[in-house]
């Protein structure tokens, strides 16, 4: 799957996500009932502001001194017995993790749910060796895996898009019976994943946090099926972006607490586990312990005005908050980062020629900023990326660019402008249906303008689909007008 979850166009992925009801009906449930359990947890966490300027202040100095607490980390993952690989790519990434299921002579794989896995497309690849398997464990990420790899919609809740009837259908085709109820399907997939628990060689893992000052590895889960990809097979890979890292467990504390509330409006998840390489009096754990700490990119952001999107701690509340998303859920995105994260993100690390759209699927309502724990100023970003392609990449072609210079040469003539806006009331009737003291009729339940006649371009047709246009004043009444007459009658006057 790699970061880009679909090939098709940005507007017709819009369109499909669109007539997707179930989806967006879905998406509104969540993000109302995420509201109300996220801001009571944070409200009881008290001083959640202070929290917030807490959790900016730890990321944004991980960022700062990023090689030395990567170099602290490492060395002590190593000192420990454990291995550490820093890839630039996601090609030399899995690699390595491929050339280590081959020595090991791995056969059966198991992941706890992770991005970063997702974004280097490491399942399908292990799948390429001859006898090897994978298995998502992480319930959501089992699900969509079984319905032939289905995108997920979600940072935090991947199977939002799907209603429990298509999961039925779904575990059927693994030998399920059962009705449709969730806890006789959640016990279905427990037992199912249980037995392949058990046969692991290799586990997989995301990366919450890195704790430098101790090469410890921290993952926050619902689930407790990280704990058991870290605690049965011999052999755990940890794959982790390389700036989700903090100095030591206190830093992690703070961000685990604050993370566990913004996700899911909990005072902390199931299960916060720390863990590293077996030692000598442990029972359970891995005998080879490797971390892959990954670049892809991110590298791309540093010392850069968006260097700041790192500071990011994935819990998707910018998700649930967001309007946009609310109407074309995470598919529309086409990118594993959906939503504001994924569209400052998703360019950064892959480019605009790629996800150059990302950036104006937005309202710039700045809701995704002031949610967010870390102070990512989100919606500014946005607008960066809109001045950088605009301005420095010049990447705009289209008949927009060609209106906008039009514009632009007619608002700078004063013959032109005024000659404009002596033409406005009669030119707009096309598209104007109406005063501007009324919008009785005026709207269908879509959203549309009430008719629209048909010389109207196609190309206005979608801007026309969810705006106001009121027919403007004729040249006479104007404000223009009124202004210079206002000022011969005061100077008739003796006023000012």
């Amino acid at each position: 799957m790699g970061i880009a979850t679909s090939t098709k166009p940005f507007v017709e992925r819009v369109e499909e996500a669109k007539k997707d009801k179930f989806m967006q009906a879905s998406v509104a449930k969540a993000q109302d009932a995420q509201w109300d359990k996220r801001e009571a947890a944070r409200k009881e966490l008290g001083n959640w502001e202070q929290w917030r300027d807490l959790g900016e202040q730890i990321r944004q100095h991980v960022i700062k001194y990023l090689p030395d607490y990567l170099e602290e980390f490492a060395d002590n993952v190593e000192k420990k017995g454990g291995h550490v690989f820093f890839a630039k790519t996601d090609q030399e990434a899995t690699e390595y993790i491929k050339d280590l299921a081959v020595k090991k002579a791995v056969k059966k794989v198991v992941k706890s749910k992770s991005m970063v896995s997702t974004e280097i497309d490491l399942d399908k690849e292990l799948m390429k060796l001859p006898g090897v398997s994978v298995m998502e464990t992480d319930l959501a990420e089992f699900i969509l895996q079984e319905d032939n790899w289905d995108e997920p919609t979600h940072i935090v809740f991947p199977t939002l898009h799907k209603n429990r009837d298509q999961i039925q259908k779904v575990f059927e085709k693994l030998g399920y019976t059962g009705s449709n109820e969730p806890e006789k399907m959640a016990k279905f997939a427990r037992k199912y994943l249980r037995e392949y628990f058990l046969q692991a060689d290799m586990g997989v893992t995301g990366c919450n946090f890195a704790i430098a000052d101790s090469g410890m590895i921290n993952l926050v889960t619902n689930e407790g099926n990280a704990d058991l990809t870290m605690a049965i097979p011999k052999t755990q890979v940890v794959v982790m972006g390389m700036e989700r890292i903090v100095p030591s467990l206190k830093e992690a504390e703070v961000l685990d607490n604050m993370l566990s509330r913004s996700a899911v409006g909990q005072k902390l998840t199931s299960y916060c586990s720390f863990s590293g390489k077996r030692t000598d009096d442990e029972s359970d754990g891995p005998d080879d312990f490797h971390v892959v700490i990954i670049d892809n990119g991110r590298s791309n952001a540093l010392g850069t005005q968006f260097e700041s999107v790192l500071q990011c701690i994935r819990c998707g509340s910018c998700l649930n908050v967001c309007p946009v998303y609310r109407h074309i859920g995470g598919k529309g995105y086409g990118s594993i980062y959906p939503g504001p994260i994924g569209a400052v993100l998703s360019p950064v690390l892959d480019g605009y020629e790629e996800f150059g759209d990302l950036p104006y699927a937005s309202s710039l309502c700045a809701a995704c900023t002031e949610t967010c724990p870390v102070r990512i100023p989100l919606h500014e970003l946005l607008i960066e990326h809109r001045h950088v392609m605009m301005d420095k990449l010049h990447t705009d072609h289209s008949l927009t660019n060609t209106i906008m210079k039009t514009i632009g040469v007619g608002t700078g003539s004063p013959i032109l402008f005024k000659s404009a806006m002596f033409g406005a009331n009669t030119a707009s009737k096309v598209v104007s249906h109406h005063d501007h003291d009324s919008v009785a009729g005026f709207l269908y339940e879509t959203g549309r303008i009430g008719k629209l006649h048909k010389p109207v371009p196609k190309f206005a047709r979608g801007w026309t689909d969810i705006r106001d246009l009121p027919q403007p004043a004729k040249s006479h009444e104007n404000f223009r007008h009124w202004f210079k007459k206002h000022k011969q009658e005061q100077a008739a006057k003796g006023g000012k």
